[in-house]
């Protein structure tokens, strides 16, 4: 979303390098909520971009009222477009998980920027957080991992057997549109679009 790909550089940032010094950071736009409007920096690192604004204005849309109050998990989560987003328009409290250092510390400048005391920063491989015991279920997660490497399926049966989701958990899964993802059995897709290589799904989760 937001998001780490595993595609090479597009032409655009290969014709800069060959021109000279490479661009400076971009910027991502909260579209909505308390921080409407807000600019906030991003890296001009490879394979990262925020989730389009139309992508995440669906989104959004489909989530509705389900944010308000909520914890909401972040995995994977880039340039923290969809936490950010989340936390403007009243989640409660989003934990954002993000390997990448460099990436990570930016996402925690960003929060300190907006003065989001209710957002946090992890950075640590997402597979290895989910695999720590959970002391918070998430009521909303979003989970775009990095295309083709087989994340998707590894992640959705963490969350599940990790007891990391709520009860009425609402999940949001991006994939590349080749996949079919193997979600748990009481996972019930609730919403689902694509766009351009990839395929976004929302899952409520039904107690076992």
């Amino acid at each position: 979303m937001k998001r780490q790909r595993s595609s090479r550089p597009s032409t655009s940032r290969s014709s800069t390098a060959r021109r000279g010094p490479a661009k400076p950071p971009g910027k991502l736009r909260i579209i909505g909520g308390d921080f409407r409007r807000r600019q906030l920096p991003v890296l001009d690192h490879p394979g990262l971009r925020p989730t389009p604004d139309r992508v995440r204005e669906t989104l959004f849309n489909w989530l509705g009222q389900h944010l308000f109050g909520r914890q909401v998990l972040d995995l994977f989560a880039g340039t923290g477009a969809l936490g950010f987003e989340a936390l403007s328009r009243g989640a409660s409290n989003v934990t954002f998980i993000e390997r990448d250092a460099r990436v990570a510390a930016l996402i925690s400048e960003n929060i300190i920027t907006l003065g989001a005391s209710n957002g946090r920063v992890v950075s640590t491989d997402a597979l290895a957080f989910l695999n720590q015991p959970c002391q918070q279920p998430a009521n909303i997660v979003f989970l775009d991992p990095p295309f083709h490497q087989g994340l998707a399926d590894a992640c959705c049966s963490a969350l599940e057997t990790g007891d990391w989701l709520a009860d009425d958990a609402m999940i949001y899964l991006e994939t590349e549109k080749s996949l079919s993802p193997n979600v748990p059995t009481n996972w019930q897709l609730y919403r689902e679009t694509q766009a351009g290589e990839s395929a976004a799904r929302l899952y409520l989760r039904k107690p076992v």
